[in-house]
């Protein structure tokens, strides 16, 4: 499985509102491994990063996009389906009973849903807690960026952050066109999924994100 290592902050470094400065996000591993799988070109650019510390599991999107699609009729979080995103999966198990998913958009709207094998998907579900999920996004000339934080007990609690490891799917939805009347989009990943169309909802498509540097109790 692929491996991304998530470096630990220092305690020192200056967060506000869950979200941390560029200057901060240069100590973390750059990920761009990213690529169409079902697609005979080379996909726009993307990049990931992580970092956590005792509190929280920090990441990062960079996105490439000459011209970003948002889906916007009710501003639902259902209408992230059909826009530009960015989307991590979080399993318990290789089996895939349950996962965890959250699909963001260039606004920093988060379609968060549990769901089991094979797309048993419960929408009405969210991420359990106040403040332990907190998500923001930004456009940019050059496309878009998506940040967010977890709360490390909120992981642990869904039975996801185990041996100071994710197993995690790294996505992105690339729109092409906004419904009219169904939305085009062609899907990039991190890991390439063992399947000839495009499924990011099977085990091969996940990785291990490990937390590096961990205290010892």
């Amino acid at each position: 499985m692929k491996i991304y290592r998530v470096k630990r902050l220092s305690s020192n470094q200056p967060i506000t509102a869950c979200k941390l400065k560029d200057s901060i996000w240069e100590q973390a591993n750059l990920n761009t491994d990213f690529g169409f799988h079902w697609e005979d070109e080379i996909a726009p650019q993307t990049s990931f990063r992580a970092l956590y510390d005792t509190d929280k599991f920090y990441f990062r999107f960079d996105v490439e996009d000459a011209k970003v699609l948002t889906y916007i009729v009710e501003d639902d979080k259902m209408e992230v389906v059909n826009s530009d995103r960015v989307e991590i999966f979080f399993r318990q198990n290789e089996e895939l009973n349950p996962y965890y998913c959250l699909e963001m958009d260039a606004r920093g709207r988060v379609l968060d849903y549990v769901t089991r094998y094979y797309r048993d998907f419960d929408y009405q579900w969210s991420w359990p807690g106040v403040d332990n999920l907190h998500v923001t996004a930004s456009e940019n000339k050059g496309g878009y960026v998506v940040e967010g934080a977890i709360r490390l007990s909120s992981l642990e609690e869904l039975g996801l952050l185990k041996d100071n490891k994710l197993e995690a799917g790294l996505y992105r939805g690339y729109c092409m066109k906004l419904p009219d009347p169904q939305a085009d989009l062609r899907w990039i990943s991190w890991v390439e999924p063992d399947s000839k169309k495009p499924d990011f909802h099977i085990p091969s498509s996940f990785g291990i994100l490990r937390f590096e540097d961990c205290e010892k109790p």
